[in-house]
């Protein structure tokens, strides 16, 4: 590398040191350059173009330099100092939030402008002889020392006092170092590289287990950042702020950069909102848990492959690594239960253990967030443990509240968030247990609810009510099969345990039937319609005729879901249902045009032997004066007593489950990314290839588009 140049004087501006740092003189590992541009910061603002400049002038000159290499061997030293220094000394915090900070800015803009997708620019190999380097590990790449270091420091230090600032820097780092997957297509491939996500992948088990905990806990306990920055002794000098503030301030906006800690800490206000730690935790456990690194196919298989199909099936086996940070999260078990198991055996260390009563109330606060949403989805999909715990509490409503509102304002919400709701809520209805728990949780008012007062509702109650609610919404806005799928997945599953639904739940019931129906009429006229007028003018439109006939199709299938929704309460839960018996008399009518219909007809007899037995009572009924809602009630009520269930068939309940889609991450890592967007990270719209991305997704992030999950009932 030549002679080295002299070290900087401790007097050199920070303006020189920067420029230093990105221009063409290469500095050793060794020297005290490094030292004096990590113990900044002086008070000195940057143009915004200047720092468009330095950013550029960087990455041409990094190739020769090799300083983002260099400056991120120097942040995982500063990071085992920091955690060596018995008394959180000052300089030793300052020193590796700079340095997470720097290489954050520098490698951010690297990643949004590479042009190779291997990553070349960022010149992660270097000179291992060099002098400073002699205990630097030969088997290690970088980027995998580098990882080490950061979640080593994630999962073992202390969040509290000075750590707390860098603990979010480096949260910002993983950020930005995991961006490299905005890059790439929306289907994972052998050929994608992502040099920090992958080396975080090689990770031991000790570290994985230690950081999922760390990113968890952090979500539970949302330690709070103090916004003015002046007091804090790090990031001020004479209460100035910092030149990597100021730095940081313009490059936010030209370099898109989002530094939460920067921004937070130049506030103006004294009081915090809400946690970014807490936030930022989240993001990184999201990208992490999703992430999959596709197995290399054998290319000389698929060339030999006799036909497209043969080909077409060889890459559709693609298999992926196991991925140890999602493995940690579905095997995370409760601190309850963190001692010697029955057997006497010791529990593994290498085990997740996280306060489950802490993580389910914290998650029912902040279901308004879709990434907390991701997260129960996460749990209640792949730990058997969270979900066993979840379904035996009795307060299900701190989860389910939050739920239902979120459903209830559905026009608010992004089409995602409510495909993961509502299948939280199929996963939940699998379980019989917590379909009976749900119709004993009373709910004295709903004050969310606006159509009409509902004092003294079951939660179950206000369950069929929103899923109605929500297909109805379906049907005129988003006309989405398979929200209309799941939704009256979560009705059937519930109905043979219903118990006292309300009145205005059964009313519901009966009128989205009714509702159904009159759609289902609608396109069948239509259909004999359009044949006679294809017959009549002599012409081929045979797609718009299939069309047609698969809707019909499909409503016919809705037709009969909801018969059987309203067959199982009446065979199973008849006598605790009144109010069911009570809607279906009072809207009789609307069952008799498919009385004779060859998918219905066996299920519309069950409810006409009970309309039959219950219209045969009120009529030997002797009435005084005129019929009330409540003397109809009273006579049912008073006939459930005497109900036998004769000629009633038995059919096989509906139990419909959730599978997850064979590669469900061409759906989730495109969705995780949208939400890191939506958080504030700003990427270079014309760098992103993970999905398509319009100029305002920097503002507002749309998440419409073909529904990826697919539900397999």
């Amino acid at each position: 590398m030549g002679a080295a140049p002299s070290t900087p004087r401790s007097e050199t501006s920070a303006e020189q040191l920067v420029a230093l740092f990105v221009g063409r003189t290469p500095y050793p590992i060794s020297s005290e350059f490094w030292n004096s541009l990590l113990e900044l910061p002086l008070s000195l603002q940057w143009p915004r173009h200047r720092v468009l400049h330095a950013c550029q002038a960087f990455a041409q000159n990094n190739y020769h330099t090799k300083h983002l290499a260099k400056l991120l061997i120097h942040l995982v030293w500063c990071l085992r100092d920091a955690m060596s220094a018995p008394d959180e000394s000052t300089s030793a915090y300052k020193k590796a939030i700079n340095a997470s900070y720097i290489a954050s800015v520098f490698l951010k803009f690297t990643i949004e402008n590479t042009r190779t997708y291997t990553w070349e620019e960022l010149s992660l190999d270097f000179d291992r002889t060099e002098n400073g380097l002699e205990n630097f590990p030969k088997d290690q790449s970088l980027q995998h020392f580098v990882m080490q270091g950061i979640l080593q420091y994630i999962g073992t230090a202390p969040v509290s006092g000075h750590s707390l600032f860098l603990h979010h820097e480096l949260l910002n780092f993983m950020i930005v170092a995991m961006s490299t997957q905005l890059c790439s297509g929306p289907s994972p491939e052998a050929k994608d590289v992502h040099p920090f996500l992958d080396a975080a992948m090689l990770q031991e088990s000790n570290i994985v287990t230690s950081v999922v905990r760390r990113l968890l806990l952090n979500f539970i306990t949302r330690p709070r950042l103090p916004f003015n920055g002046s007091s804090h002794p790090i990031f001020s000098d004479n209460g100035e702020p910092g030149v990597l503030r100021r730095v940081g301030s313009a490059a936010a906006n030209i370099v898109l950069l989002p530094l939460y800690t920067i921004n937070l800490l130049a506030g103006s206000s004294g009081e915090s909102i809400g946690s970014p730690l807490a936030d930022n935790s989240l993001l990184v456990l999201l990208v992490l848990i999703h992430y999959r690194k596709c197995i290399l196919v054998d290319d000389l298989a698929i060339k030999n492959s006799e036909t497209s199909d043969e080909s077409q099936n060889l890459m559709e086996s693609s298999a992926f690594h196991d991925n140890p940070f999602c493995k940690a999260l579905q095997n995370s078990k409760d601190t309850q239960f963190d001692r010697a198991d029955i057997e006497g055996n010791a529990h593994n260390d290498t085990v997740v253990r996280l306060p489950f009563a802490s993580l389910f109330d914290t998650l029912g606060m902040y279901l308004k967030d879709e990434t907390s949403v991701l997260l129960l989805y996460s749990l209640v999909q792949g730990n058997v443990d969270f979900l066993e715990y979840c379904l035996v509490r009795t307060d299900l409503d701190t989860l389910l509240m939050p739920i239902m509102e979120t459903l209830y304002n559905a026009q608010r919400r992004t089409s995602n968030q409510i495909y993961m709701l509502l299948i939280i809520l199929l996963i939940l209805s699998q379980d019989s247990s917590f379909n009976a728990t749900i119709h004993k949780l009373i709910l004295p008012n709903v004050p969310w609810y606006k159509e009409r007062l509902l004092h003294q509702t079951s939660l179950g109650s206000l369950m069929v009510i929103i899923l109605i609610r929500t297909i109805n919404y379906n049907l005129s806005k988003l006309r989405d099969i398979y929200l209309h799928t799941n939704c009256l997945a979560i009705l059937a599953n519930m109905a043979p345990h219903v118990h006292r639904l309300s009145g205005y739940a059964s009313q519901r019931l009966v009128s989205l039937f009714d509702m159904l129906s009159r759609k289902y009429t609608k396109l069948a006229e239509l259909k004999n319609d359009k044949v006679l007028k294809i017959v009549s003018d002599q012409i081929e439109d045979d797609n718009i005729a299939d069309d047609m006939s698969t809707e019909l199709h499909i409503y016919t299938d809705f037709l009969r879901i909801v018969l059987e929704i309203i067959n199982a309460i009446l065979t199973y839960a008849l006598p605790r249902n009144p109010e069911v018996i009570y809607a279906v008399m009072h809207r009789q009518e609307v069952f008799e045009p498919f009385k004779n219909h060859p998918r219905f007809n066996e299920l519309l007899e069950n409810i006409y032997t009970v309309l039959d037995f219950f219209n045969s009572r009120m009529d030997m009924q002797e009435l005084e004066g005129e019929w009330s809602v409540n003397k109809v009630l009273q006579v049912i009520i008073n006939n459930c007593r005497s109900w036998r269930g004769e000629g009633m068939k038995m059919f096989t309940q509906l139990r419909f489950t959730y599978e997850q889609e064979s590669h469900p991450e061409e759906f989730f890592i495109p969705y995780v990314w949208r939400l890191v967007l939506a958080h504030g990270f700003s990427f270079n719209p014309g760098a992103i290839n993970l999905f398509p991305v319009e100029i305002q997704v920097e503002v507002t992030v749309s998440l419409s588009g073909p529904h990826p999950l697919k539900k397999r009932i």
